[in-house]
């Protein structure tokens, strides 16, 4: 059970990591990946789903 727990909080550290990627360099991803014109409402909705993955990852170690 031990390693059971140990892999989940290492998953959800790597979900933490990403969740606070997305949230600094929401620019870049936004210019890389989409080509719509408006920038700001993509920067703002990536900025908005790295904090809820971010918040997801830490309520998985904290429950866990």
């Amino acid at each position: 059970m031990e390693i059971l727990k140990l892999i989940i909080q290492i998953v959800s550290l790597v979900v933490i990591t990403i969740g606070v990627v997305m949230i600094y360099d929401a620019r870049k991803i936004s210019k890389k990946w989409f080509s719509f014109g408006d920038r700001n409402s993509s920067v703002k909705t990536l900025k908005i789903i790295g904090f809820i993955i971010a918040i997801i990852g830490s309520l998985i170690i904290i429950l866990n």
